[in-house]
């Protein structure tokens, strides 16, 4: 997943049901001595809607809350879609405009309180490990650096096979992903976590070898593609939001049709469009372990 310079202004075109971080606030700096807990959160993707709905299907959100033993407040760190996942996933098409329209940026969100019931109603709310004051601050420094150079939420990992050694061609970007990164750099940090399992959800479409096709320019600009254009934008029409069933039925059988039957993807990433030639079992949600990190050499004790 590749990282850019900088994080550029989202459109007004792109608007969200409901609200990114409503309540996030910045980072506190904390004192060198404070002890820090440091909790694993996992819940059900839009448990506030849905309840435990999609965790029957392990559709999982991971998130990370801190304890400061001095102040006793407690804080909630995220990352998820800025306009909800439906944006993240597939384009609109507007009218006039050649190109499909992309509403994806992710970002990550820091708020003051941890909702107990949230989390343990349906989820996990566990202890993994203490921090100092000092580690949290330089946790901190990299959360800054992370949200300002990856911006697109990927919400598909896509493999070869269902094989645990099989190739990954592409890798997802998405909630989990930052939560792991997070873990990453506390433990290089020196935070040594508890022996406790630790499972996140992945959503794997299953290709042969990609075909790169080219970016925005190369195949809607004025030189690009017409045909392979169409070809697009037809593939992603049915991905809409739909106002009746008839019409999700409708289109669910022509997405069917178009993935299952002939073997077709296109996927967005890094800002360039590939062809994915689907094989079995095409797509395939999986809830499986990653065991914690164990941090470098080079980091310092609590």
């Amino acid at each position: 997943h590749r990282r850019f310079d900088y994080r550029p202004k989202t459109d007004p075109y792109c608007q969200a049901r409901y609200t990114f971080c409503p309540t996030g606030s910045a980072i506190p700096v904390m004192k060198e001595e404070d002890v820090i807990e440091v909790y694993r959160l996992q819940a059900p993707v839009w448990e506030f809607k849905y309840g435990d709905l999609l965790g029957h299907l392990k559709i999982m959100h991971d998130a990370v809350g801190f304890k400061s033993s001095l102040t006793g407040k407690n804080y909630t760190m995220e990352w998820y879609e800025l306009f909800q996942l439906g944006n993240c996933t597939f384009p609109h098409l507007r009218p006039g405009m050649d190109a499909p329209f992309w509403c994806n940026q992710g970002a990550a969100c820091f708020y003051e309180g941890i909702d107990d019931a949230h989390w343990k109603e349906n989820g996990t709310l566990v202890l993994m490990t203490t921090i100092s004051g000092t580690m949290f601050n330089e946790m901190a420094k990299w959360v800054k650096y992370d949200n300002e150079t990856g911006i697109y939420y990927e919400t598909w990992t896509v493999q070869a096979s269902p094989d645990k050694r099989s190739i990954v061609w592409f890798d997802s970007y998405e909630c989990s992903k930052f939560i792991l990164r997070t873990y990453q750099k506390l433990a290089d940090l020196g935070a040594v976590f508890k022996k406790i399992q630790t499972n996140y959800t992945s959503i794997i479409l299953f290709s042969g070898e990609p075909i790169y096709l080219g970016n925005e320019t190369s195949i809607f600009g004025p030189l690009g593609n017409k045909t392979l254009a169409a070809a697009i934008r037809d593939f992603y029409y049915p991905f809409k939001p739909h106002r009746t069933v008839r019409e999700f039925f409708v289109d669910l059988l022509k997405i069917i049709d178009r993935v299952i039957l002939h073997h077709q993807f296109y996927l967005f990433y890094n800002l360039e469009y590939w062809f994915l030639p689907m094989k079995f079992p095409y797509l395939k949600i999986i809830y499986e372990e990653v065991p914690l990190p164990v941090g470098s050499k080079t980091s310092f004790g609590v």
